[in-house]
């Protein structure tokens, strides 16, 4: 078998720093001591891939961290290399990699967000497969495995003839609105991926109602209350239109798309990055962190917020993490998801197997995490 290989090595690059996307700001997202995160998740996938799959496998991919060296460092010689880029990569040389691999591979798998995606998916036109790795901002196409391993193993049964191939479709949010606080998200068009609903996300749902309103406000109401039962503690406010809803029920000027604080119910950072974070943490000591699952993805952390980082996470415990959704978002959720980009973060949460989450006024329910 003949695999594509691309990793858009600046991908992601933009999470940490607060700059929710990479799209147009490589050299800003630098210039705030952002680092690559695309080639550590793609050896991720390498590695897992190579321990778990015994079929011969043919390389097909780019120079340098384009793909070439995350092959090499993960053990694997069977490389041709097709294409060479400079730095930092463009959108144009991804398209150009993929033209060249189009009539040599049986499947293209890539590494990125949504962006390379669409990059991607407008070469290949439906003839030909495609499996990403996540590790953009912005993840909501159905082309994702739900973190590396699971890609490893989507890979892994698809080349032994396990799974069927099926039209998923390319979404994408528009980053300069996104920066602005608004969520448009935007659907491109299907493309041909795996059809794997334990370890392959579907696309983005969203849900609108009267009722899911009133929800949101009861919601609102519950985590009012516990913040002014826990005056000594600091809360972070993930992203979304519930966290949004709260911050205007307490009265703060709450970005929808950012992470916010909160201690004694007044704001004490806005739209924060990774290190306002941990300096917020470091001054407060107690923390605790809300947060909303993606609809029928189920994602709670590294689906974009990647400003809340591992260091992060592991600075508040996972213990200190508040879950929210209305009834009716769980109802296309079953399950709660996490891709930390820290393996071993991410089997704590595992292990934990399940999470309250709040779905009304001194209303909640445990629901499972995959």
């Amino acid at each position: 078998m003949r695999v594509g290989f691309i990793v858009n090595p600046i991908a992601g690059m933009g999470g940490r720093v607060g700059l929710k996307g990479t799209d147009g700001v490589v050299d800003e997202a630098i210039k705030r001591g952002a680092k690559p995160v695309s080639p550590e998740r793609a050896k991720e996938m390498l590695r897992h891939f190579r321990e778990i799959c015994d079929k011969k496998v043919k390389w097909i991919t780019c120079s340098g961290d384009m793909g070439e060296s995350e092959l090499r460092e993960a053990g694997f010689d069977d490389i041709e290399v097709i294409y060479s880029s400079g730095y930092p990569t463009t959108a144009d040389d991804t398209r150009k990699a993929c033209e060249l691999m189009m009539e040599r591979v049986d499947i293209i798998v890539f590494c990125g967000g949504d962006g390379t995606a669409r990059d991607i998916a407008e070469i290949t036109d439906m003839k030909k497969p495609i499996l990403g790795i996540p590790s953009g901002v912005k993840m909501h196409s159905g082309v994702f495995g739900i973190n590396p391993r699971a890609t490893a193993k989507s890979l892994c049964e698809y080349l032994e003839g396990n799974l069927d191939i099926g039209e998923v479709e390319i979404l994408d949010l528009d980053e300069e609105l996104y920066r602005k606080g608004e969520w448009k998200v935007k659907l491109y068009g299907v493309t041909l991926g795996l059809i794997e609903p334990t370890y392959i996300q579907s696309g983005k749902a969203t849900f609108e109602s009267v009722s899911d309103e009133e929800m949101k406000e009861e919601i609102a109401e519950h985590i009012a209350e516990v913040m002014k039962e826990e005056e000594n503690t600091l809360f972070i406010l993930g992203s979304g239109s519930t966290l949004y809803r709260i911050g205007k029920k307490i009265g703060i000027d709450k970005t929808l798309l950012g992470i916010d604080a909160v201690y004694r119910m007044k704001q004490v950072g806005k739209d924060l990055d990774e290190k306002g974070l941990l300096e917020l943490i470091e001054r407060y000591r107690k923390a605790k962190l809300i947060v909303s699952p993606i609809g029928a993805q189920g994602f709670i952390l590294g689906r974009g917020n990647l400003q809340i980082s591992p260091e992060v996470v592991r600075r508040i415990g996972i213990e200190n993490i508040i879950v929210v959704a209305t009834p009716s978002k769980l109802s296309s959720t079953p399950f709660l998801r996490v891709d930390t980009g820290d393996e071993e973060l991410d089997r704590e949460f595992y292990q934990k197997g399940y999470m309250i989450v709040v779905t009304g006024y001194r209303i909640m329910k445990a629901v499972k995490i995959q």
